[in-house]
């Protein structure tokens, strides 16, 4: 794609997995480390990422050229989804072709500016958007996000296979709530089982990238629409995401990440 090196989807067999939450975070741990980092919300029906960005209702993208947008920005990043186009509390009643197509007129005429990297925040499931992505776009790899119980991974797994079975390399997984961490006292517990992840990225060969807990801070930080990364960047959860964003870096480009030069005078 003209104007973006290489793209990442970020995507998980079920909803309800924190996918969003690990997309704009792992894109700005990205942006964070020097790359040049965009984020297309690829979820029509549910668009979150505007809220988790801070973008606020009713900015809308200018054009950019004939049949083109610019991107909004925020935090650093370059950023475009369906809730800068729509009103916020109106639905998207739309049948899959037009679903796919929405998200084919996002990506294609969208004016992305020189990225390094471009996440792909899916939608849940194994529909009309990850095909259309796979047939239509040439996606460097997919990072797979779950939850460690039973009934996740089975979705986890589907959604390894589709990857697989449109030769997309799966970089990884991600296991999201490992832990619920009490803001209290600060006891932890696995209260959806463990493991999880590392048994299914055992099964596959493929990396676990990270676990992350389950804490009250980072999902106020991303109602707020200034997320982990951004808000704490000295937490240990904001320490995972930018090691998980080392981690795609190397699967990427099977070299390790390298951070902005700092050159200083005589």
């Amino acid at each position: 794609m003209e104007g973006v090196k290489h793209i990442v989807a970020v995507a998980s067999g079920k909803g309800g997995v924190g996918k969003s939450t690990v997309t704009v975070n792992l894109a700005l741990a990205m942006a964070a480390e020097g790359y040049r980092v965009g984020l297309l919300d690829a979820d029509i029906y549910g668009p979150s990422q505007a809220q988790m960005l801070g973008i606020g209702e009713g900015v809308r993208p200018q054009q950019a050229g004939e049949n083109q947008f610019q991107p909004l920005e925020a935090h650093g990043i370059q950023a475009m989804s369906m809730a800068f186009m729509v009103d916020i509390n109106e639905p998207m009643v739309w049948r899959g072709p037009m679903v796919a197509g929405a998200f084919q007129q996002m990506l294609n005429q969208t004016a992305w500016n020189d990225l390094d990297y471009l996440f792909i925040d899916m939608p849940p499931g194994t529909g009309d958007i990850q095909l259309t992505l796979a047939q239509k776009v040439p996606v460097s790899g997919a990072v797979i996000v779950t939850t460690p119980q039973d009934i996740a991974l089975l979705d986890a797994r589907k959604g390894i296979e589709m990857f697989r079975k449109v030769n997309v390399p799966v970089l990884g997984v991600v296991e999201n709530m490992s832990l619920h961490v009490c803001s209290e006292c600060g006891h932890s517990e696995p209260i959806f089982g463990a493991g999880g992840g590392e048994r299914i990225a055992a099964q596959y060969e493929t990396r676990l990238l990270g676990q992350l807990p389950l804490t009250l801070s980072i999902r106020e930080q991303s109602d707020s629409g200034r997320p982990t990364v951004i808000s704490d960047p000295d937490s240990e959860a904001a320490t995972t995401f930018r090691n998980m964003a080392h981690a795609v870096v190397e699967g990427v480009t099977g070299q390790q990440p390298q951070g902005p030069s700092i050159s200083f005078g005589d």
